[in-house]
C-alpha cells in the first residue's frame, strides 16, 4: 500500500505519562517509554506492536541518549538498558542521569513529580493494516526524551507537541490511467543544456563573491573563496566573520596595586589643584596616576585645575597598610578598570539586568551586524535562472557623550583628610554618574548631548492596552513576551527580564491567579513554591525577573490619561554601554557664589554612549495606568 511505503522509514515521536520506578543508584531510574495504545494520525490509528521480535532495541542498548524535549543539544543522561515487558506490552528503559547542573534540575523535577511525561523517537520499518488500525510490526526506537506536555492528556499518550518528525501529508489518489507518449529525452541536448546552466551559475557565483568581498575591502579573501569553490552563502558567512572579528580599538587600562589604591586620595588632588602645591605624597600619587591616564588616552585634562582619576580608584575605600590585618595583606593586588564596572553594576538596575559594558574605548566605534539575509525561493522549472541576492550589513555606532556630576564642598570639609570625607567625595561622584547613566541607557532622548536609550530606539516592539491606557494585567506581560518571540528572538530566562517603576510594581504585586480577592489563588509575582512568601523586588512574574527603578517614566500620555507608566521587556545583553578612556576627569573651580560662601565646586566628567544591537530584542508598553 502506498501509504505504508510513505510511512516506513519516517522518524516519528510519541509521548506518554511518566511512571518512575527509582533504582538503587541515586541517579538511575526505570520507566516505560512506549505501549500499544493507539495514537491518532491523519491516516487513522497507529499502533506500535510489542510482540516478540517487533521492537529493535539495538540502538537504545548501544548507549542511546536521554534527551530533554528531543533536543540533541540537551543530553541529560544515557539509556543503560532497554527491554520489552511482554506481559504488559510496554517498552521499558533504565536510564542514568548526567551530573551536569541542568540534568540535575530535571532529575529533581522528576523526583518531585513536576516532570511527568516521557516521549520516544522511533522509526517504522514495516507497517501493516489490521482491522482498521495501522500496526507497526517492525519498528526501532532511537532516543528517549523527557517532555513537558503530552498531546493527549486524557489517556497519557500522544505525540509530542514539539515533534518535528510528523508523518507526511495524505497521498493524493492516483489519477485515471492515460496513454503515455514516448518522451525519451535527447541526451546530447540535455548535456548541452546542463553545461550551459553550469557555466552561467559559475559566472554568477564568481561575480557575486567578487562584488561582495570588494565592497567590504576583502579582495584577497574573495579570490581565495572563488578558488576554493565556495558558494555565495559560504562567502557571506566568511565576510561576516571577518568584519565581526575586527577588534574594537581600546586603550590599555591603568592598573593600580592595592597599596597605591589605599593611599589614593581624591580630596588630596582637589586641595592640590586649588593651592597648586603637589608636594605631598598623596597629591603626588594623584598627579602620577593622572599622568598615566593622560598618556593612555592621548589627551591632557581640559582645564588647568583638572586631573584624571583612574576608574578603579573610585571603587576603593581608604586602607591603612602598616599592619597585616589593617590592609598590609592586600599589598600588590592589581586592580583593573573592570572593578569600577562591577561597582556600578551593583548599583545600576540597567547594568544588573545584563547590559554589556565596553570600557577603555578610543575614538568612535562601529560594530558591524547583518541587517538582512539572502532571499531564498523555489525554482519553477529546471531551467529557471537563479537570481542573485546578498546579505546586507549595517553598523551599530557609538560616539562619546559627556556626562558631568557636580558637587560643592566647604573649605573646612576639604581640609579634613579623613576616610569619611574621602568616601563622601567618591560616593557623590559615583552616585551622580550611576543615576544619570541608568536613565541614559533606559530612556535617553538622543538629543541635547544625551545618548539614545533603549525606549527611544527605533524598531523595538510595542504593546498597547487601550485608547486611554489601562491597568497592568498578566495578559499585557505575556503580550510583551510574545513581541519578542514572534520576531524570532530567543527567549532565555537568564538574559530576559521586565523593568518598570514602583507604581506598576505595586499593582503587579496585587495580582492573583484568578482575580484580586484572597480566595482567588496565589499571587502571580514571585509565585515560587520553594520560597516562603513572595519576597522583595526584584521579583519574578511570567517566569522572568522584574527590576524596579523610578527612572521608568510615569507621566506618559495616552488619550485622556496623562499619568501612564511604562513596562519594558528585553534581552538586555543586546544593549551595550561604551566608556571612553581610563578615568574620570575632575575639575576644581569656584564661581562668585562659591567665593562668598567659601565653597569649592568639584565637577566629574565621564564619556559614554549607548547602543542597541538588535531592537527586536526589546518591547515596551507605554500606557499602563496605576491606582
Amino acid at each position: 500500500m502506498e501509504l505504508m511505503r510513505d510511512l516506513e522509514g519516517q522518524m516519528l515521536k510519541r509521548a506518554e505519562a511518566l511512571t518512575v520506578a527509582p533504582a538503587e543508584a541515586e541517579r538511575t531510574m526505570e520507566f516505560s517509554f512506549s505501549s500499544e495504545a493507539p495514537v491518532a494520525r491523519y491516516f487513522g490509528n497507529e499502533v506500535l506492536s510489542h510482540e516478540r521480535g517487533a521492537v529493535d532495541l539495538s540502538r537504545l542498548n548501544d548507549g542511546a541518549p536521554l534527551l530533554f524535549n528531543h533536543d540533541p543539544a540537551r543530553v541529560i543522561g544515557v539509556v543503560e538498558r532497554a527491554w520489552v515487558d511482554g506481559e504488559k506490552k510496554r517498552g521499558m528503559v533504565s536510564v542514568k542521569f548526567s551530573r551536569n547542573s541542568f540534568a540535575q534540575e530535571v532529575l529533581n523535577d522528576v523526583q518531585d513529580g513536576v516532570m511527568r511525561n516521557v516521549s520516544v523517537g522511533y522509526q517504522i520499518n514495516t507497517l501493516d493494516e489490521r482491522g482498521g488500525d495501522f500496526v507497526a510490526s517492525s519498528w526501532a526506537p532511537y532516543e528517549v526524551s523527557l517532555v513537558g506536555i503530552p498531546a493527549d492528556p486524557t489517556i497519557g499518550i500522544g505525540r509530542s507537541l514539539n515533534s518535528d518528525g510528523a508523518a507526511p501529508a495524505a497521498p493524493t489518489p492516483d489519477p485515471s490511467p492515460i496513454t503515455m507518449e514516448d518522451n525519451t529525452p535527447n541526451l546530447e541536448a540535455v548535456r548541452a543544456e546542463a553545461a550551459a546552466e553550469a557555466a552561467t551559475a559559475e559566472r554568477s557565483r564568481i561575480a557575486s563573491i567578487s562584488a561582495l568581498t570588494e565592497r567590504h575591502g576583502l579582495k584577497d579573501l574573495g579570490i581565495t573563496l572563488i578558488e576554493n569553490g565556495r558558494s555565495i552563502d559560504e562567502a557571506r558567512a566568511a565576510v561576516l566573520d571577518k568584519i565581526s572579528a575586527k577588534p574594537v580599538e581600546t586603550v590599555k587600562p591603568v592598573e593600580m596595586n592595592q597599596r597605591d589604591a589605599g593611599r589614593f586620595s581624591i580630596t588630596a588632588g582637589i586641595r592640590a589643584a586649588l593651592s597648586g602645591d603637589w608636594s605631598s605624597y598623596e597629591a603626588g600619587l594623584v598627579r602620577e596616576m593622572s599622568a598615566e591616564v593622560q598618556k593612555s588616552m592621548g589627551r591632557a585634562p581640559s582645564a588647568e585645575r583638572a586631573f584624571f582619576v583612574p576608574f578603579n580608584a573610585l571603587t576603593r575605600a581608604t586602607y591603612v597598610t602598616s599592619g597585616a590585618t589593617t590592609g598590609g595583606n592586600l599589598v600588590q593586588t592589581d586592580l583593573l578598570d573592570q572593578d569600577f564596572i562591577e561597582f556600578l553594576r551593583n548599583r545600576s538596575v540597567m547594568l544588573a539586568a545584563g547590559v554589556r559594558t565596553m570600557p577603555g574605548l578610543q575614538g568612535n566605534v562601529a560594530i558591524p551586524r547583518r541587517s538582512a539575509v539572502a532571499t531564498t525561493y523555489y525554482l519553477s522549472t529546471q531551467s529557471t535562472q537563479i537570481q542573485q541576492s546578498e546579505s546586507t550589513f549595517d553598523q551599530v555606532t557609538l560616539s562619546p557623550k559627556n556626562l558631568a556630576a557636580l558637587s560643592k564642598y566647604s573649605r573646612q570639609t576639604l581640609l579634613q583628610s579623613t576616610p569619611g570625607i574621602e568616601q563622601l567625595v567618591r560616593t557623590d561622584l559615583i552616585d551622580g554618574i550611576n543615576v544619570a547613566m541608568d536613565l541614559g541607557i533606559l530612556n535617553g532622548s538622543g538629543s541635547s548631548g544625551q545618548p539614545t536609550g533603549i525606549m527611544g530606539t527605533s524598531g523595538i516592539g510595542s504593546v498597547a492596552i487601550g485608547t486611554n491606557g489601562g491597568a497592568i494585567t498578566m495578559e499585557t506581560l505575556v503580550n510583551l513576551e510574545t513581541e519578542l518571540t514572534i520576531d524570532n528572538v530567543s527567549v532565555d530566562r537568564n538574559t530576559v527580564s521586565y523593568i518598570t517603576n514602583a507604581k506598576v510594581m505595586g499593582n503587579l504585586k496585587k495580582l492573583r491567579a484568578g482575580g484580586s480577592s484572597s480566595s482567588d489563588g496565589p499571587f502571580l509575582v514571585n509565585d515560587n513554591l520553594l520560597a516562603v512568601g513572595r519576597g522583595g523586588t526584584p521579583s519574578v512574574v511570567n517566569g522572568y525577573p522584574v527590576y524596579v527603578t523610578n527612572q521608568v517614566p510615569s507621566t506618559l500620555t495616552k488619550g485622556s490619561s496623562s499619568t501612564c507608566s511604562a513596562v519594558l521587556i528585553g534581552d538586555y545583553s543586546q544593549a551595550m554601554v561604551g566608556l571612553w578612556g581610563n578615568g574620570l576627569e575632575i575639575t576644581v573651580g569656584e564661581d562668585s557664589d562659591d567665593f562668598s560662601k567659601a565653597l569649592t565646586s568639584v565637577r566629574g566628567i565621564v564619556s559614554y554612549d549607548v547602543a542597541v544591537r538588535d531592537p527586536k530584542a526589546f518591547a515596551a508598553c507605554l500606557d499602563v495606568t496605576t491606582s
